[in-house]
């Protein structure tokens, strides 16, 4: 069963569809540009299915033989790319340093297998499951960008002039941000999450606290995270405030030679951030900070960072 979802009018010819699930997984954001019978598309969602429901909706406020000629890709995480083969024939416009995270994201294939052949008793395949389990992952096939730059690029869709500024290294070391002057609309992709811990897995912090200041001085009306729901300019600075507390609550406790699930769970027993969901995450983007921390500048392990995630959701839920 498709989750229910809005396709929620910004300004004339500019949507967000926005998926309505709670906190979980994989239910990322995507937006819609049409003009003068020009559409185009700003991330796909996780897999083929949720696409053709994107895709639908896309029909219903574009007109029935609206086909996107255009997806612009905000980095290369499966949940924003994985449904771009029911595009076939479109241009995918990513950045150069996006093909570099392509290299180290898991497969689908490899996701798949991680919901059917783990453990379920152990937290990896416990937490697999609950969160990805929904999802099927079988016939996705991951396709590479067409079109790549850095940078900066520029189109236009019928009469809306649209902006692609790249701001990654950040939430992936391939990120952009999609600015539409004309109408105050920014799709920040997963440089910005609403409602929920996010999982940031390139960093530093800095550079996704730099990002969001390069967001709010293109003073946009509207933020479209890359989940949750929308953000106006005062919840994006909030946003800022926790980033940078949580940059500040990582070096000083690796000053202090604690680790960083130590860190994670310093943090989860103060209830430092309340009201967030998915808090375990916050393993994942501590474990991106004390990287850089400790100095180093190699590829994340996706895999151990989730692993470390799973750990805290089961130790968690157990004490609840």
């Amino acid at each position: 069963m498709a989750p229910e979802s809005d396709m929620k009018l910004l300004a004339p010819g500019v949507f967000a569809w926005l998926p309505r699930l709670g906190s979980t997984w994989g239910m990322a954001n995507c937006g819609l540009v049409s003009s003068q019978g020009e559409t185009l598309l700003i991330d796909t969602p996780y897999t083929p299915a949720l696409t053709d429901v994107l895709l639908d909706a896309v029909r219903e406020v574009a007109g029935p033989a609206a086909e996107p000629a255009h997806v612009v890709v905000t980095h290369a995480n499966g949940d924003h790319t994985w449904g771009l083969q029911q595009l076939p024939g479109a241009e995918i416009v990513a950045t150069r340093a996006a093909l570099d995270h392509q290299c180290i994201e898991p497969t689908p294939q490899q996701v798949q297998a991680l919901i059917h052949d783990t453990d379920p008793d152990q937290p990896l395949g416990w937490y697999i499951r609950r969160h990805f389990g929904r999802f099927d992952f079988s016939d996705v096939q991951v396709l590479p960008p067409t079109v790549t730059f850095t940078g900066r690029y520029d189109l236009k869709v019928g009469s809306i002039p649209v902006e692609l500024h790249e701001v990654g290294p950040a939430h992936t070391v391939g990120d952009l941000i999609v600015h539409l002057p004309e109408q105050r609309v920014v799709f920040a992709g997963d440089i910005v999450f609403a409602g929920d811990h996010p999982p940031h897995w390139a960093g530093p912090l800095e550079n996704i606290s730099a990002a969001c200041e390069r967001i709010l001085a293109l003073d946009p009306e509207w933020i479209i995270p890359g989940h949750g729901p929308l953000m106006r300019p005062d919840e994006l600075r909030s946003y800022i405030a926790y980033l940078n507390d949580l940059a500040d609550n990582a070096d000083v406790m690796h000053a202090q030679g604690r680790t960083s699930i130590e860190a994670v769970r310093i943090l989860l027993d103060e209830d430092r951030y309340p009201g967030l969901g998915l808090p375990e995450r916050l393993a994942i983007t501590l474990g991106t900070e004390y990287r850089h921390l400790d100095g180093g500048s190699a590829a994340p392990d996706m895999l151990a960072l989730m692993n470390h995630a799973a750990t805290i959701a089961w130790e968690y839920s157990s004490t609840a």
